[in-house]
């Protein structure tokens, strides 16, 4: 069975408390033992003394050493009393009736430490009366005086320590493993709680809100502890937040983009990569580790292998299936990388179209502007009559016409896909609109015959830009006045309205156009017939913007062939 860490730290205090204990109990009794034979030992040192001075005091020899057993009465029963002489034999003993056939006595330890030290001590049984005796000796000149005291139970009783301080270094021991119960107990707790905490941090369980750790320095490491934990976990939170995100991203995102480790195998891929991955290669895979052996992305490879320390993007395009891709290769500090997969067709066809746009108006502008300069250098150069010179001067005016129309039609157009929010929006009443284009074209309509019938309810108002549903009626009445001949009349109708769009009809009852010009009505300087656009003075943008200010105002527009002759156009603008 596994101690805890409190019965550990238990455990080992009291094994070392114990041997303390133990040590100092058997310390002291050795030295409560001594001393209380130090005292016994003077005590039988005082009785040496007397009998010496006995001796002296009555000179005492030999030969009537006997004399000694007078002072000998006079003593305690239970001392022994022996005199040796230098030689080892003894010439008194009390105990002994017939000392003079005891052996020498020079063997003996404490006769042979009194020899030595001038006085000795031995415990150890008597080879003459066969009893345990506590031996004292002390060296005078000319022989040794000996004092012996029975070492009985009331002897070795006087020699025995005390054992109060035995009760007392117990006492004292069982205090200290209570505390020691106590302090184990509190670091026990702090321990169990980091152990508790560490388990959790193991087995990546959440922390509780509260963890109360003791007031002391490990629950100090605790809190600190929990403190950095929680603030992992909170970071560690707002890490997978933002990964979610940017995983939702790359989810959503209008680019296949795949993130592949340093040995080329997949991390993540959208679903876009996979489809532009298949509509790229020839044969369709699901191995998007197959990669490399595709010819298309060698040029991601080899920079990839290839590329220089710092050097961590690189992009190129590719043309396949009547699309044009771009394929980034973005590499990482790990070595991992991400390839992009871009269909930039749409962006490569706008970017055509505007070429095609700046071309055409270069072209539109340099007729215009060829003829002003040769009227006007004309004016410059040579003398001319003044009706030809008022002729020159109207023809020159009629050109700067046409390039500010042109102007302004190209700035109107790239306005509306460009910056379409910079058109305030506002409450448009239709009627009136229609009637302002009508008195703008008062004078064209009377030269050219045409006759004008609108069909438009008189509240009915639209949520849109003014200057754009303007520019729609206007452009398609020039066009009418241009190219539908004279002698006819133009049609507006409003002939229906749902809940979010009104429904209009146009149509003029002039020339047409042949069914296969029809779908290219609204490309931006096109032509039926070439010429057709200068010869009129227009800027070949009209229909474009047409459509561009129904597109605006969510709408639609078609145009065929009216039954009675010339152009319908059907759209709708948004409420």
């Amino acid at each position: 069975m596994k101690l805890t860490y409190k019965q550990r730290i238990f455990f080992y205090f009291f094994i070392i408390f114990a041997l303390f204990a133990v040590c100092i109990i058997i310390f002291e009794q050795r030295e409560e033992k001594a001393q209380r034979t130090q005292a016994l030992e003077d005590r039988l040192d005082s009785y040496a003394d007397m009998i010496h001075l006995y001796m002296d005091q009555y000179q005492l020899t030999d030969s009537n050493i006997v004399e000694i057993q007078t002072l000998a009465k006079a003593m305690p029963l239970d001392i022994r009393i022996t005199i040796i002489d230098e030689s080892g034999k003894v010439t008194f003993d009390k105990d002994i009736e017939n000392f003079n056939s005891l052996e020498n006595h020079m063997d003996r330890p404490e006769i042979r430490n009194a020899s030595y030290l001038g006085k000795g001590s031995n415990i150890r049984m008597s080879a003459s009366t066969h009893h345990e005796y506590l031996y004292y000796a002390k060296q005078y000149k000319g022989y040794y005086v000996r004092v012996a005291l029975p070492y009985t139970i009331e002897t070795k009783s006087m020699l025995k320590a005390d054992n109060l301080f035995i009760y007392i270094v117990l006492g004292m021991f069982i205090i200290v493993l209570l505390l020691l119960n106590y302090v184990a107990g509190r670091f026990g707790g702090s321990i169990s709680q980091l152990k508790n905490l560490a388990v959790k941090i193991k087995e990546d369980k959440p922390l509780p809100e509260k963890i109360a750790f003791p007031d002391d320095e490990l629950g100090e490491i605790g809190n600190q502890l929990v403190s950095m934990l929680k603030q992992k976990e909170r970071s560690k939170r707002e890490i997978e937040l933002e990964r979610e995100k940017l995983i939702q991203h790359f989810h959503y995102s209008q680019e296949g983009i795949c993130i592949f480790d340093r040995d080329i195998r997949k991390v993540y891929a959208n679903t876009n990569f996979f489809q532009y991955f298949n509509f790229i290669v020839e044969q369709p895979v699901f191995n998007l580790e197959a990669i490399i052996k595709e010819q298309v992305f060698d040029p991601a490879i080899e920079f990839i292998n290839k590329r220089k320390e710092g050097d961590n993007y690189h992009t190129y395009q590719i043309k396949k299936n009547g699309k044009t891709f771009s394929i980034q290769t973005i590499v990482f500090e790990d070595d991992s990388f991400e390839i992009t997969i871009k269909d930039i067709s749409k962006t490569e066809k706008t970017r055509q179209l505007k070429q095609e746009m700046t071309n055409n108006i270069a072209h539109e502008l340099r007729t215009p502007v060829t003829s002003l300069r040769g009227y006007l250098e004309t004016l410059d150069t040579q003398t001319l009559p003044a009706d030809k010179q008022t002729q020159f001067i109207h023809r020159a005016y009629q050109q700067t016409i046409r390039l500010s129309n042109l102007i302004e039609d190209v700035s109107l157009i790239s306005k509306m896909e460009e910056a379409p929010t910079q058109f305030a929006m506002e409450k448009v009443n239709m009627s009136q609109l229609i009637n302002d284009v009508r008195i703008d074209l008062t004078d064209k309509l009377k030269e050219n015959d045409i006759q004008l019938l609108v069909s438009i309810k008189d509240d009915l108002v639209i949520n849109g830009n003014y200057t754009l549903l303007y520019s729609i009626f206007r452009n398609l009445m020039d066009n009418s006045i241009g190219y539908a001949g004279q002698h006819i009349f133009i049609d507006i109708n409003n002939y229906m309205e749902d809940q979010e769009y009104i429904y209009f009809s146009y149509f003029d009852t002039g020339k047409g156009v042949d069914e296969q010009y029809l779908p290219r009505l609204f490309e931006r300087f096109y032509r039926v017939n070439e010429g057709r656009t200068r010869d009129t003075g227009g800027s070949g943008l009209g229909l474009s913007i047409v459509r561009n200010a129904v597109l605006f105002h969510k709408g639609e527009i078609q145009v065929r062939n009216h039954s009675g002759g010339g152009l319908e156009f059907f759209f709708t603008l948004k409420k």
